[in-house]
């Protein structure tokens, strides 16, 4: 296990120095400039291209661009990300004040899509072809063609005319300076991403526990007299999760950077809406920063999930 995990690790290594590489050359190739935005408005006494030049002086933008980047893998080194352009501010900080909101949101997209899937599909699975089961595959579908954003609108512009009540979008408080503030906001757009995430999990289990029930040892299990709710929970739900839980930690990390939307709708002050506006703005150490946070917590949660397989299957072993 030990030398897996060794493996894995520098694997991990490769793989985010190579994110690194791309995310640098991708912002730096494709079209814009940040001097050009800032050009004339901040040096107005100067013409067009020498403030530029300044502009570009000033974000050493004018090096060599191997050397920005050995300057920028540098001080990844010693934990520093860059200032972001617009701001002036550390983008480490930054990141610090919206990890939070997209980690609480991504986390309650997932609980509710796990509170959704778990049950459905387990209970679609034991009722294979009948009525209940076509039911419940209708309503996974469904979901499944349902954007979220859609599901957000939808759930806000109903609120709003029926209830004649709407979450405090202008004024998000994080979870543990006010719980029933923080709540009301994050309510809705958890659970308009999480109804989608759980339609695929719980298509994803439903074909997983079918496969399980199949197998020699839930038709002894079965054999010997036990009741069905010990059958399916404790032999075949439990070998049926070990897929599905890659399925769930790759929908959390994809959620918790791939919120833009909903972030953006529901003003939560989220990375997916932060890295958007830097986008737009140019603003290059902010998007190497997120995608290399992003990365980073991509890998971190596929090797943990690893490792939880020993647990849910004794028989896997890693050489």
């Amino acid at each position: 296990m030990q030398q897996y995990i060794v493996r894995r690790a520098l694997l991990n290594v490769l793989v985010i120095f190579m994110v690194i590489t791309m995310v640098f050359l991708g912002l730096r190739l494709t079209p814009g400039d940040f001097a050009v935005r800032q050009a004339g408005a901040q040096i107005p006494q100067h013409s067009t291209e020498e403030a530029k030049e300044i502009v570009r002086h000033d974000l050493g933008l004018d090096k060599p661009m191997p050397k920005q980047y050995w300057e920028f893998v540098s001080g990844l080194f010693q934990g520093d990300l860059g200032d972001s352009f617009v701001s002036k501010e550390p983008v480490m900080l930054e990141l610090k004040d919206r990890l939070a909101p997209s980690i609480e949101l991504g986390i309650l997209q997932i609980a509710v899509a796990i509170m959704v899937a778990v049950p459905i599909g387990i209970i679609s699975a034991i009722r294979q072809d009948t009525w209940l089961d076509y039911i419940l595959r209708m309503f996974a579908i469904f979901w499944l063609a349902v954007p979220s954003f859609f599901v957000g609108v939808l759930l806000l512009y109903s609120l709003a005319r029926w209830a004649h009540w709407s979450p405090p979008i202008t004024n998000y408080k994080g979870f543990f300076d006010d719980p029933l503030l923080n709540m009301q906001a994050m309510f809705l757009p958890a659970l308009a991403g999480g109804l989608a995430i759980g339609a695929i999990i719980m298509r994803f289990l439903r074909s997983q526990m079918l496969e399980v029930l199949r197998q020699d040892y839930v038709r002894t299990a079965w054999s010997k007299g036990l009741r069905e709710r010990a059958v399916v929970l404790r032999h075949a739900l439990k070998n049926a999760l070990i897929p599905v839980l890659t399925v769930i930690s790759l929908l959390l990390a994809t959620v918790v950077s791939g919120n833009v939307v909903l972030e953006t709708l529901f003003q939560v002050p989220g990375i997916g809406f932060y890295v958007v506006n830097a986008i737009q703005q140019y603003d290059y150490p902010v998007v190497q920063g997120v995608v290399l946070v992003m990365a980073a917590g991509l890998v971190f949660v596929n090797l943990l999930v690893d490792m939880t397989y020993a647990w849910l299957d004794p028989r896997i072993r890693y050489g």
